[in-house]
């Protein structure tokens, strides 16, 4: 396996721990009932019983909707250190003497021995920021139980990718100051571009769906995202049936926009056959 730094080295990515970080302060029990909400709608049940693993957990919000659901055990892994010590923040003050547990790794070193598998595997807009995606997913769905699931979200392709692949390598390393202005040219193209919409769109950003997430933290997040790939529907599609995963369901937009401000995530459900 490669030593890239790109790969195993957390210092050449953005700073997502730091952006999670912050937003784990803004968390209330609206936001966890969003994302338990948004969980149960891809699992289509809830989790008694059921081992969950949480790879990329970043703020340890979804790990905390796991538990909510009555998962058996949870295991949360990132590669940052700042969102391993958010997310056992989280989890030590909402879920005190639940079965879980938080370990700083990067998904290119995990032990399947160790960990044996899991009847959910869940990874949310994280696998497309590893910098080798696809070997990403392949050791993700290798950690799926038989009769368990693999429940994953990637960025949509857009003609404008390539741009964003750009931005996001320069923004990652640039200062704070740097980041702030060019968060403030988005942001005001954006709402020139909603118009109206604008406010009533941030207001209500995280419900119904959004998963309890905020809106200026996604930004930053959207802003930084580096390592950044993109894939379209059919080429997941084409990828888990390599890997003997069925497809259950997806919540996908046709690719092909333009992707001016950038892409969003489609969301996946496959499931590996009992035998």
């Amino acid at each position: 396996m490669s030593k890239s730094p790109d790969l195993l080295d957390q210092k050449s990515h953005f700073a997502f721990g730091k952006n999670w970080a912050s937003y784990a302060t803004l968390v209330n029990e609206a936001q966890i009932e969003e994302a338990a909400a948004g969980l149960r709608r891809l699992v289509g049940a809830e989790l008694s019983g059921r081992r969950f693993l949480d790879l990329g957990c970043g703020s340890g919000l979804h790990s905390l909707a796991a538990l909510r659901l009555g998962a058996a055990e949870v295991v949360a892994l990132d590669i940052d250190p700042d969102s391993v010590a958010t997310t056992r923040q989280l989890l030590e003050a909402m879920a005190p003497g639940q079965n879980w547990s938080v370990r700083e790794a990067s998904v290119f070193l995990v032990d399947q021995e160790e960990l044996g598998r899991f009847d959910v595997v869940y990874s949310w807009g994280v696998l497309h920021h590893t910098g080798d995606m696809y070997r990403a997913l392949r050791i993700a769905a290798d950690l799926v139980a038989p009769g368990g699931q693999f429940i994953f979200s990637l960025y949509r392709r857009t003609r404008l990718c390539w741009a964003w692949k750009l931005e996001k390598r320069w923004y990652a390393k640039a200062t704070p100051q740097a980041q702030a202005r060019a968060r403030s040219v988005y942001l005001r193209l954006l709402k020139l571009s909603m118009r109206d919409e604008f406010d009533g769109y941030v207001a209500n950003y995280g419900t119904g769906g959004g998963r309890g997430m905020d809106f200026y933290h996604d930004v930053h997040d959207l802003m930084g995202g580096w390592p950044y790939e993109s894939i379209t529907a059919t080429e997941v599609e084409r990828f888990m049936q390599r890997l003997e995963l069925t497809h259950v369901s997806s919540f996908a937009q046709p690719g092909g926009s333009l992707g001016l401000f950038g892409s969003c995530c489609d969301e996946y459900v496959y499931g590996r056959p009992v035998s």
